[in-house]
């Protein structure tokens, strides 16, 4: 079994190829387990689909420190690959994004997520967004850099000035926090294909191609972002979209037919799904650990 300070050095290695790492976004542990199980080498804690998945809400700064860290301690808790998770603002003023660091790093979290928004934040491709000043944010990834225990625990920081300021003062931004430590820049929302050849052109620290299905930015595969220079691929709300799309049709189904017969040909059986959940290892586990027998009438 990994440890988190194994999964750290594996994702920074990893981040050192030029083969792109795609992290597809999972908003519980059950999709993280999913991803892992289909050979992803790493998986995604995206803000979107936590504050989806967790409350409901869309993702606009409404999910708080303490449930983003459990929902990562979860997630940690379940997968043994490396996960970047997003963490917003950093909730807070630099004081409060070196609290976010450690505990995301004490959860089992190898990259951490921080971003230039004004607080309360909104979802990287929704219009309205609003940057902090950019001498601010340098502050906050100094004590994010600080914060880390493990060096291989890796900063991601992410800039949201292209949408409202243009992709010049984005790259500008990008200049500034890789000066001050980012290890991975996430330059959000590009708007056409030679902006972000400009942005893989500009950084010389890994960058992000985020890849939300109708969003601000084009689509493209692996190996065409991994051309264009890109190191890591995003899909942060694929899995939430198709997951709220299949529920949908199946609240209609079973609203109308009042059964759910007709949809168990698109259902993991039973046994497909226990098996998904470990079913197997918690029965080992049974086995080697409790072998007492139930006591009656006091024996």
């Amino acid at each position: 079994m990994t440890t988190k300070k194994t999964r750290n050095a594996v994702l920074r290695a990893r981040m050192r190829e030029k083969n792109i790492l795609i992290a597809p976004g999972a908003h519980d542990a059950l999709c993280a387990t999913i991803f892992e199980q289909a050979g992803f080498e790493a998986v995604y804690m995206s803000g979107f689909a936590n504050s989806a998945g967790m409350i409901g809400r869309p993702d606009v700064g409404l999910m708080t420190y303490s449930e983003m860290l459990g929902r990562a301690t979860a997630l940690a808790d379940r997968v043994e690959i490396p996960i970047i998770a997003d963490g917003d603002t950093g909730y807070g003023n630099a004081v409060n994004v070196y609290r976010t660091v450690r505990g995301y790093e004490k959860a089992g979290i190898s990259c951490i997520q921080i971003e230039d928004q004004v607080a309360p934040k909104k979802c990287g491709h929704m219009v309205g967004r609003e940057v902090i000043a950019a001498e601010e944010m340098v502050g906050k990834i100094h004590a994010a850099c600080d914060a880390r225990r493990d060096d291989d625990f890796m900063i991601m920081v992410r800039t949201d000035a292209r949408t409202t300021h243009g992709i010049d003062a984005a790259l500008e931004r990008a200049s500034l926090y890789q000066e001050a430590g980012a290890d991975i820049l996430f330059v959000e929302s590009p708007e056409s294909l030679d902006e972000m050849r400009r942005i893989t052109a500009h950084c010389t620290v890994p960058t992000v191609a985020n890849m939300v299905e109708f969003g601000r930015t084009p689509l493209y595969t692996a190996e065409e972002l991994q051309e264009l220079g890109y190191r890591l691929m995003l899909m942060p709300v694929a899995a939430t979209f198709l997951i709220a799309k299949a529920i949908s049709e199946a609240a209609r189904v079973m609203r109308t037919e009042g059964s759910s017969k007709s949809l168990m040909g698109s259902m993991l059986s039973m046994k497909e799904c226990t098996d998904l959940l470990g079913l197997k290892d918690v029965r080992e586990m049974e086995a080697r650990y409790a072998t007492g027998r139930v006591l009656r009438d006091g024996v």
